[in-house]
């Protein structure tokens, strides 16, 4: 997923409710790591595919270093740190915290073991029970902190899987992290729908009580012009036609660094499609896959999707469009609950609404990166992981297939440089006015 975050806004509940609810749903966050770490070798949990993305031990132990840094140490008398070395292994890129692993070399951590970061994780979880049990306030830091904590595990539950995912496609077995659940191969997609929206001064932004993250805040206004979005996700069948008609091989309709970096890597095609003596295969959580054509495209970059939209005669959503389209639906869909672990086709609903809003893949945006008016990145080391990443990046909104339930809203402000595309990210398109 993006860059960590810090954020401002919670619900306040009377205390003893809110801190019932608070810590169910801290361990629960706590427990879903470990179980998605089940099916995984110590061996599978030690490796770095790629630079982008970190070993699952790794992923285990940072967001434990998360709650003992800011939280622990700070705000918990008498607390003991498990392992002084551990604050240079599993730091992120926090600068006021001091030097770290390079974020390239984290694989070359074979120690401390994963039953050491077992081991870590049970200590400080012993010592958030210990706090929880202790006084304060909804409203206080520590409430804050633990609830930053519990949307930062969440953020990098979505990266342990996409970075196993990456692990085992470049295993030449190309081992299955979960059994698969079968897939419909008859079903084609419908149509796509194209819904109208208004232009006008809207305002964007998060507002009200519920946690967000810094980055989706100040609330603002913003001019739309009048804009059409497709009803669901650009397909695997659709992508198939964009290579068909030659679309990785022409020049025009790339941004310049698009294709020179299409020549580079020499792309023909998403990231894990393999054309095999049976046919047209994609790497998956559950192994290698046929192409479920009426499935959404995914592991496309900004590039990709951008060349796919201007093929098309159409083009990406702004974010703000999105959010404008997101704002009042249900926020449900294919996550991480459903225990797909792949991007399904859309169903026919009926209700004339955009589909596959919040699941299934993150959607690219036309949008760049960029702070708020008036944004101000919080104080102090939490408010290092935003603020400092707002360039040079494009925002993609939604949730994917990998994102934990309930993680998601319509304001939520992903972001990814254009060229990666190991993550779940597609794209649904966007035209001037119907």
């Amino acid at each position: 997923m993006a860059q960590d975050a810090s954020a401002e806004t919670m619900t306040t509940l009377p205390s003893a409710v809110a801190k019932t609810s608070l810590s169910h749903r801290l361990f629960e966050c706590r427990n879903l790591s470990l179980e998605l770490a089940v099916p995984l070798t110590p061996e599978d949990m030690t490796v770095q595919p790629m630079e982008d993305a970190s070993p699952t031990k790794w992923h285990l132990a940072h967001v434990t270093w998360f709650f003992e840094t800011f939280v622990l140490s700070k705000h918990l008398m008498g607390y003991r740190v498990f392992d002084e070395t551990f604050n240079y292994c599993f730091n992120s890129y926090y600068e006021a915290l001091g030097p770290r692993q390079p974020r390239p070399r984290r694989g070359v951590l074979t120690r401390p073991s994963a039953e050491r970061v077992v081991a870590y994780r049970a200590h400080v979880d012993e010592g958030l029970r210990k706090l929880l049990a202790s006084g304060f306030a909804p409203e206080s830091d520590v409430w804050r902190l633990i609830e930053i904590g519990i949307n930062h595990e969440q953020q990098h539950q979505e990266l342990l899987l996409t970075d196993i995912l990456s692990l085992f496609a470049s295993n030449p077995l190309r081992p299955s992290y979960a059994r698969p659940a079968p897939a419909d191969a008859g079903i084609a997609a419908d149509p796509v729908s194209w819904i109208a929206y208004e232009g006008g001064i809207r305002a964007v932004g998060h507002e009200g009580d519920g946690f967000s993250w810094d980055n989706e805040s100040p609330r603002h206004s913003v001019l739309i012009h009048p804009f059409g979005l497709a009803d669901r996700l650009v397909t695997n069948a659709e992508w198939q036609e964009f290579i068909r008609d030659g679309g990785y091989r022409t020049a025009s309709l790339w941004l310049a660094d698009g294709w020179a970096l299409v020549n580079r890597e020499q792309w023909q095609g998403p990231l894990y499609w393999e054309e095999r003596d049976d046919g047209l295969m994609q790497m998956t959580l559950h192994g290698l896959q046929p192409v479920e054509p009426a499935a959404p495209v995914c592991n496309v970059s900004y590039y990709e999707a951008d060349a796919f939209a201007r093929w098309a005669g159409k083009r990406l959503p702004t974010e703000f469009e999105w959010e404008i389209a997101a704002a009042g639906l249900p926020i449900t869909g294919n996550t991480l609950g459903s225990r797909a672990l792949r991007p399904l086709p859309a169903e026919p609903t009926g209700i004339r609404r955009p589909r596959q809003m919040f699941g299934d893949v993150w959607e690219w945006t036309a949008s760049s990166y960029l702070p708020y008016p008036g944004y101000r990145p919080p104080p102090g080391a939490v408010g290092e992981y935003n603020g400092k990443f707002m360039v040079s990046q494009h925002v993609l909104r939604g949730a994917s297939c990998a994102t934990p339930d309930g993680h998601s809203r319509a304001t939520y402000r992903n972001f990814f440089y254009p060229h990666q595309r190991w993550q779940f990210v597609g794209l649904r398109l966007a035209s001037e006015a119907v």
